[in-house]
């Protein structure tokens, strides 16, 4: 989730959870909308680790900043901080219940994104994930903005604060039933086309624009298909815009939008994890075992051939995961191995970067 909602959530909550009446020393409304607001986009912090290389960021974000296991010493280490800007106006046990409550917003918040998030960590790198909502969700953003501009309006009061995280907890509960009804079709695509067994797991993951926008994978060994569907569409969407300026950037929605089909018209395109060729398979399977890219194996969930670029005698090979694609857009957290001859030794190639995440 983008780090301003991720904010803006731990701004809501303080105001949300402030008591009735305010003891002597403990933070007022506003003190404890600004700490809930910093608290609560701290976790992103880890963006630091970009400058040690884009694959290492994608490795460890959402990783000790994240975990509820360091929470209590992340809330010390804000709560300390606070209070010496305050000057020692507040303390730091004054401080310290808001702060834990924001850098907690922003892990939930997390959890229910596809991307993963290391809440065990630094004892496990197991990554959690509940796939009910896109990375950015104008809608979810939308309930905490109205929320605090009515807390704003009526500063004295918070139960404006108090309805809107009620309406967000339910706006992701629908979401997550929608996410069962899109593993509902991924199931009927199994059962019609004869994929049954061990090794066939269906996927669900949100996607821009609207909450009914999902993108289903059936991953079926190192086969994958996969099918952009609208729950709600009974009919196809019309052509997107392709004028530049303003109405280019709605184009562009237009093209993303146009991406997503109605169930009973979805298309299922199918993947290759090592790519379509048996010339293609061979290469593909010696660049994705390369010690240089195990970082890489495993970070990716559904991992798939990206492209094989030849220069010589040299060669790259690329993949990407299925989780990040977005129709009429480049795929996010492309990553390669190259070589510069048969006789030459492997290596990652991060030139394509990381792009498109929280």
């Amino acid at each position: 989730m983008d780090t301003l909602t991720h904010a803006l959530s731990g701004a809501l909550l303080a105001r949300a959870t402030a008591p009735a009446r305010r003891s002597p020393g403990e933070l007022t409304p506003r003190a404890r909308m600004t700490v809930g607001f910093v608290a609560a986009a701290f976790p992103d912090s880890d963006i630091l680790l970009r400058l040690f290389g884009a694959l290492t960021y994608i490795d460890l974000h959402r990783g000790v900043t994240h975990s509820i296991i360091l929470l209590p010493a992340w809330a010390l280490l804000l709560a300390w901080l606070f209070s010496l800007l305050s000057r020692r106006r507040y303390s730091w046990r004054a401080i310290y219940g808001t702060a834990a409550l924001g850098i907690s917003i922003h892990i939930a918040g997390d959890i229910f994104t596809a991307y993963g998030t290391m809440v065990l960590a630094p004892f496990s790198h197991h990554r959690f994930a509940i796939p009910f909502t896109f990375i950015i969700d104008p809608y979810f953003t939308a309930i905490i903005v109205i929320g605090l501009a009515d807390v704003m309006f009526k500063r004295q009061r918070r139960y404006p604060a108090v309805i809107a995280l009620t309406v967000l907890g339910c706006y992701v509960g629908f979401q997550g039933i929608l996410h069962s009804r899109a593993i509902e079709v991924g199931e009927t695509y199994v059962e019609t086309h004869g994929l049954k067994g061990k090794n066939v797991k269906v996927h669900a993951f949100p996607q821009p624009l609207s909450p009914f926008n999902w993108k289903i994978i059936i991953s079926h060994g190192n086969d994958y298909y996969e099918a952009l569907v609208n729950l709600w569409r009974t009919r196809q969407p019309g052509p997107p815009d392709s004028k530049g300026g303003v109405s280019g950037i709605l184009g562009m929605w237009g093209r993303i939008a146009s991406g997503y089909q109605p169930v009973s018209t979805a298309n299922w395109i199918h993947h290759g994890r090592f790519g379509e060729t048996e010339s293609a398979n061979a290469l593909a399977r010696e660049a994705w075992g390369q010690e240089v890219f195990a970082r890489y194996r495993e970070f990716t969930m559904l991992p798939a051939l990206h492209q094989i670029e030849s220069a010589g005698d040299g060669v790259c090979v690329s993949f990407f995961d299925l989780r990040f694609t977005v129709p009429s857009l480049p795929p996010s957290l492309v990553f390669g191995v190259c070589r510069d001859s048969v006789a030459d030794s492997w290596r990652l190639d991060e030139k394509r970067g990381a792009f498109g995440i929280d």
